[in-house]
């Protein structure tokens, strides 16, 4: 058994690896050790997510996914998220959340069979009733920052997303050193419009 260590956050902006001292503590009190970690800033509520299919591509049966909550893996819709479901469960992969007690014991090695298989259906019943929650609470969340916005323009309070003065000045400084929008998208993540807006600006 392996022990793959998953770490997601939904922007940039956070750090997602901020719990990874807390899983690395918890393997170690189940007497156990991450192999190997997988980060990436992706949003739950999308199966865009490279690194976590990376994890999947190279977990065997067996395997252990462990994150610190279930909504690290899921804020997806339900169809997505049977498809996710349909790949852990036909790769035999076990998913342990720091959030999900009757997850803990699949990190022991020692189970017999019977147990391990009425544990893998109380936390299949677990997971589904964690990532409905998880998909709820995106909703509930976009709901209110739509409604935000919506009361802010009828107050003539919204001004849109703030301007990231330190993407446009490096942008800046790359295009005046001649490089393609191209080079300058793999260098800083802009899009081609962004890039454009501020080529514009220069004249």
């Amino acid at each position: 058994m392996r022990i793959y260590g998953y770490l997601r956050a939904s922007t940039k902006d956070q750090d997602a690896e901020r719990p990874k001292n807390a899983l690395s503590m918890f393997a170690e009190q189940m007497e156990q050790k991450v192999s190997a970690w997988f980060v990436e800033n992706e949003s739950g509520a999308t199966l865009k997510r490279p690194e976590l299919f990376r994890l999947l591509d190279i977990a065997q049966p067996g395997d252990v996914l462990l994150v610190e909550q279930v909504d690290r893996i899921s804020r997806l819709n339900s169809e997505d998220w049977a498809s996710l479901k349909v790949i852990i469960l036909e790769k035999g992969i076990r998913i342990v959340a720091l959030d999900l007690p009757t997850s803990h014991q699949f990190m022991q090695t020692n189970s017999d069979e019977f147990t391990m298989r009425m544990l893998s259906a109380i936390n299949a019943m677990m997971l589904d009733m964690l990532a409905a929650v998880a998909r709820k609470d995106y909703e509930d969340r976009r709901r209110r920052q739509a409604d935000g916005v919506q009361k802010a323009k009828a107050n003539g309070k919204y001004k849109g997303r703030p301007e990231d003065k330190k993407l446009r000045e490096t942008i800046l400084a790359l295009l005046k050193s001649g490089h393609s929008y191209r080079k300058i998208h793999k260098m800083t993540g802009a899009s081609n419009v962004t890039i454009a807006k501020v080529k514009r600006g220069i004249g």
